[in-house]
């Protein structure tokens, strides 16, 4: 009997290097990056909000304005690190705020959770698993990193026992980990929430499936609802409209102030000769014309045009939206409708949190509780589907990532792939690569199944996309097909913590 695709010492090496050399590569081309003038706003945006640090381009000689000339940064290029690690969380919070400080709080969970696991499994399951000779004994072809699994124990030893005990050691420390962390987390978040400046949407409800009154119009029917129902805490009220050509508008005119202050900065820069562009596409055809007076005259266009949509929007009733956004005067009062069934008929009147002015997700706002309610159906369903036939194209490609299936394949390259280092790069990395590449649509995917459910916030659709990504890789874990095959690398952005230090040693 034979045993393919097992993976030696050799491939979990090649594996293990290749993935070292690019997380290295990556964080020294951020921390390079970091350094440059050009790049400082990029990476320190809060400060400059802040009015706490100025452009390190101003002066100087021209080279200095792109590119960092002082060797001695180099030297330190990684020392907000450890300084990230040491400053006090509420001081990171306070200069990178909450979400940098649970972000350092998740590698120090892992480091909680799988410290103690692996010198627990290489002081107990490792010898356990090696003392055997159940491999040795029998027909299958193995390596020498098979004997250090439980495959290395025989069927019915009592040596079984002591992976059962690990296995609940392992989830009662790991569930201890997560419960403490959880409870600081969460008491970070309402001493974060309770420091925080009175915001608007905090006093805000999101009303959608407001029913319709022929002796009313939306916005008089919100007002002589909520002031019947809520006339010590209502205040007062917005009716969303359908709007979308006006935010085509909105998103021109901002598209052209950009380019115009371009063109300005540019200008000011060099007084000598004013900037020109060309009308056509993208600035590269058409009539060459003076750029700031051509954005100038294009953004006075588009606000004449936005004034005559907005009033066509505010007087055609046909254009207002079933929903509104009533504002209260306290956060008890918001709070208190947010959460409680308005009417009899639990389709009408439905009332929640509403988010952020930036955070609405507007195409949703209309759609009637009915659909929503069968447009779930509809996702989970294909959510169903998704799960059990990704699982295909997966097994297809993983085919063709390995050794057999690549013989097979183009069997001419038979003696070039037999060679030791291209073996061990195609086993040990190579299957993991694939699925990495094949994955990189299935997010996409899973946020347009998200907006099809009706939620009315981008965070919203954030966290039900991530919680199905979520599924599907608790789902990998446990597929016989995937289990060979390596999880994706998680994506990380230091640059919140390295402000954070930053800002730290300017002060």
């Amino acid at each position: 009997m034979r045993l393919t695709n097992m993976a030696t010492i050799q491939d979990i090496g090649v594996s293990a290097a290749i993935n070292i050399l690019s997380a290295i590569t990556f964080l020294l081309a951020f921390a390079f990056l970091r350094l440059q003038p050009i790049n400082d706003r990029v990476y320190f945006p809060k400060w400059y909000l802040k009015g706490a640090r100025e452009s390190p381009s101003h002066g100087g000689a021209f080279v200095r304005k792109f590119v960092n000339l002082d060797m001695r940064s180099y030297l330190k290029v990684l020392s907000w690190m450890p300084a990230a690690l040491k400053m006090p969380e509420d001081e990171l919070i306070s200069h990178a705020g909450l979400d940098s400080a649970v972000y350092l709080r998740i590698y120090l969970i892992g480091l909680k959770i799988f410290a103690p696991i692996t010198v627990l499994a290489f002081i107990i399951l490792v010898p356990v698993n090696w003392t055997n000779s159940s491999l040795e004994s029998s027909k299958v072809q193995h390596s020498d990193i098979d004997k250090l699994s439980i495959s290395n124990i025989p069927v019915g030893s009592k040596r079984f026992a002591a992976h059962l005990a690990m296995a609940y050691v392992f989830t009662f420390w790991t569930c201890y980990v997560l419960l403490r962390e959880y409870e600081i987390v969460a008491t970070m978040r309402l001493r974060f929430l309770a420091s925080e400046k009175r915001r608007p949407d905090q006093f805000t409800v999101l009303v959608r499936n407001i029913p319709p009154d022929p002796d009313e119009s939306i916005g008089e029917l919100v007002e002589h609802f909520f002031l019947v129902n809520h006339p010590d805490h209502y205040l007062t009220h917005q009716v969303v409209y359908n709007a979308n050509k006006l935010d085509k508008m909105v998103k021109e005119k901002k598209k052209m102030q950009n380019w115009l202050d371009y063109y300005q900065l540019k200008y000011e820069r060099n007084s000598s000769q004013r900037p020109t562009t060309k009308t056509g596409f993208l600035g590269c055809f058409g009539s060459k014309v003076d750029a700031i007076e051509y954005y100038t005259s294009e953004i006075e266009r588009i606000e004449k045009e936005e004034t005559e949509e907005r009033g066509k929007i505010m007087k055609d009733p046909k254009s207002v939206v079933p929903a509104a956004f009533v504002s209260f005067r306290s956060r008890w009062g918001a709070a208190v409708c947010a959460q409680t069934q308005q009417t009899s008929n639990p389709t009408v009147w439905l009332t929640e949190w509403a988010p952020e002015p930036r955070d609405v997700y507007w195409d949703n706002l209309s759609i009637p509780f009915v659909y929503l309610t069968v447009r779930r159906l509809i996702i989970a369903v294909a959510f169903f589907f998704l799960n059990f036939f990704y699982v295909i194209p997966i097994a297809f490609v993983q085919s063709l990532a390995n050794i057999e299936g690549i013989e097979k394949a183009v069997p001419f390259l038979k003696p070039l792939i037999e060679m030791g280092a291209i073996k061990s790069f195609i086993q040990g990395f190579l299957p993991g690569i694939a699925l990495k590449i094949f994955l990189i649509l299935l997010p996409s995917i899973l946020m347009f199944m998200s907006k099809v459910e009706g939620l009315t916030s981008v965070s919203s659709l954030e966290r039900r996309s991530a919680f199905k990504i979520c599924f599907r890789a608790a789902q990998n874990i446990s597929s016989p097909i995937s289990k060979s095959i390596k999880s994706p690398d998680s994506r990380r952005d230091p640059s919140r913590c390295s402000a954070a230090v930053e800002g730290r040693e300017e002060e």
